[in-house]
């Protein structure tokens, strides 16, 4: 059986702030090959390509004030691209993954890549000392999807009308008072300890990234966001948009629209996708075909398979390419 998977993404500078400290990211992963010379005939190609091996959804929320929050979420998803473009072992990235805490410990490490870099960039410039990025990361090899997370940004997953809350927050809030999702109709509740986190890139310690594994299925839709779209709207509305018929484009615009018109207190920023049966593409849409399993290999429950641990501001859609 065939399915499709849409993805949409964007960020927007909010109402009340100066610079936008967002950033995201969605990319395909696949092993190239650039061709200096040959006397094949590769139809003046100089690079070619195999097959994706994954998807790589990325969402950060930089802070530090000025200009440094902003370089601080760069700084992030580059060290995610560093990482795995020249340390990633290839073989991790087969669709075909076994070893879930293994791959999530090489994932992890790649959020500790990014803490090098902002380090370094902070010892090069020291007036950008105290800046610092969340970082949620989603990597799909359907139907596997791995999470790891650093900070407040959120990955949440849609499934038969329910959204449940993938990561967790790290902020003294959390820290202190436990795990405690506002209610399902209501955004966040904002106190005097729920914009300080404890576990962030490019603090004073060490980052301990969380990692989950989970399987997908068709139906499901996902959503990456910063805090800035959760402070003003609800779980039960981010559903209703991403759940809804119509396009994701169309669907993501209007939750940075309607967290606008409810003040907009910061930088907002969502990337969604889902997973459905094949269909006729709309105009403006963006779907990728992928290949689902049989019925019995995607009937788990939404929970990890294995727990450890503790850019721009338009659009971006995915071209259609076939995944095997």
């Amino acid at each position: 059986m065939h399915g499709q998977m849409e993805i949409f993404g964007t960020s927007d500078i909010g109402r009340k702030r100066n610079t936008n400290e967002d950033h995201f990211m969605i990319s395909d992963l696949c092993k190239s090959m650039r061709v200096h010379s040959t006397s094949l005939t590769l139809d003046h190609r100089t690079r070619l390509f195999g097959e994706t091996q994954g998807r790589l959804l990325l969402v950060a929320d930089g802070m530090g004030g000025h200009d440094s929050g902003e370089r601080a979420s760069q700084l992030a998803l580059d060290g995610i691209v560093d990482y795995v473009l020249n340390t990633l072992s290839w073989y991790l990235l087969h669709d075909d993954i076994h070893e879930d805490e293994e791959f999530q410990k090489h994932l992890k490490a790649g959020l500790l890549n990014c803490q090098q870099m902002i380090e370094r960039d902070i010892a090069l410039a020291p007036q950008r000392q105290g800046m610092g990025s969340t970082l949620t990361m989603a990597y799909i090899a359907w139907p596997r999807m791995f999470v790891v997370h650093v900070g407040d940004s959120r990955c949440y997953l849609l499934r038969d009308g329910e959204i449940k809350q993938l990561t967790r927050d790290h902020t003294m809030a959390e820290a202190v008072l436990g795990h405690r999702e506002s209610k399902e109709s209501e955004p966040d509740h904002e106190g005097p300890l729920t914009n300080m986190l404890w576990n962030v890139l490019g603090g004073k310690d060490e980052p301990h990234p969380d990692a989950a594994s989970y399987h997908l299925q068709i139906g499901d839709a996902l959503v990456l966001c910063t805090d800035g779209l959760t402070k003003h709207l609800s779980r039960k509305r981010i559903a209703e948009l991403i759940g809804s018929d119509r396009s994701l484009e169309n669907a993501c615009n209007q939750a940075i629209q309607e967290a606008n018109d409810a003040g907009g207190s910061d930088n907002l920023t969502i990337v969604a996708c889902r997973f459905r049966k094949s269909r006729p593409i709309q105009e403006r849409e963006a779907a990728i075909d992928v290949l689902i399993p049989e019925a019995d290999d995607t009937d788990d429950e939404a929970v990890p398979v294995s727990e450890t641990g503790l850019a721009s501001e338009t659009g971006l859609a995915s071209e259609a390419e076939p995944v095997r």
